[in-house]
């Protein structure tokens, strides 16, 4: 894993469980984002402006990493990219926190009324791989176009519950605050957050999930490249495949099959049709 440090801006790779406290980036791309060449370079972009306000927001919340997925994965090296794509739901879970920097939402106040205006418009909620970006985490906090901090996911569970359809009970979960007599219930499901060491019981929480539920929560978002509204959701079913860009539609087939071989829930197939018909 290749963190930035947030003094020096420079890239240092990380293997293996010798991996220091990180924050992580979630955001949506648009021009002239900072690749990982550029930042090996020097080379200015616009990009780099969202790169350095993550930095001085993990350096106010005393984080001396941060994970960028532009400019942190060399996308030159397919074998790089495709650990990567796998390794991603995992190191969002690991994060000490997450940022959604949200391009498109202004904080407003008017006397004691804060307004996030188009926040429930926002494009974040279009995007397929913001989907496991927005569960993932133990501690997620949303910032608007300015970088102000916004509210975090815990304080908006029911608000993003009704503009996603996922569960409150899995967007409320924070550090430190997991209920110990349910995971107890379920504790060979339940994992350490390596950030608060309290349970983690996303595992647990996913598992009462239907596949065909899950499915439903990606339905109606979209990708750049063909491929990537299947390898987008690997992580959420905890599957591990080959990347094979160019495959097209088959790479969502290829998915189905991975999740049937888990688990033989048929109602997986009703989805068939709707994502493979969905426009990128």
């Amino acid at each position: 894993m290749r963190l930035i440090e947030v003094a020096t801006m420079t890239l240092h790779e990380f293997v293996g469980q010798d991996i220091p406290r990180y924050a992580i980036l979630s955001h949506t791309w648009g021009e002239g984002e900072l690749l990982f060449e550029d930042l090996n370079q020097g080379t200015p972009k616009r990009g780099l402006q969202k790169v350095l306000d993550t930095c001085k927001q993990a350096k106010l919340d005393n984080i001396e990493y941060v994970w960028v997925d532009t400019c942190c994965i060399d996308r030159s090296s397919s074998a790089e990219l495709s650990e990567a794509i796998n390794s991603m739901f995992k190191w969002y879970n690991k994060s000490a926190a997450c940022y959604v920097f949200m391009e498109d939402v202004t904080l407003s106040q008017d006397g004691p009324i804060i307004n996030m205006l188009n926040f429930d418009t926002s494009r974040w909620f279009t995007r397929g791989w913001t989907l496991q970006e927005l569960i993932a985490p133990h501690e997620l906090h949303f910032f608007d176009r300015n970088w102000t901090k916004m509210q975090s996911r815990h304080d908006l569970a029911e608000r993003l519950s009704n503009i996603t359809g996922i569960h409150p009970d899995i967007l409320s979960r924070r550090h430190r605050l997991e209920r110990p007599a349910l995971l107890l219930r379920r504790n060979n499901h339940s994992t350490n957050c390596p950030a608060c060491k309290a349970y983690d019981g996303l595992a647990l929480y996913l598992g009462n999930e239907s596949i065909a539920t899950k499915m439903k929560w990606a339905a109606n978002r979209v990708t750049t490249r063909e491929e990537d509204i299947a390898y987008c959701l690997l992580g959420l079913f905890d599957i591990n495949m080959p990347l094979l860009y160019g495959e097209g539609k088959n790479a969502f087939i290829r998915l189905q099959e991975e999740i049937l071989r888990r688990a033989p829930d048929q109602t997986i197939l009703t989805w068939t049709e709707s994502f493979l018909s969905i426009s990128v």
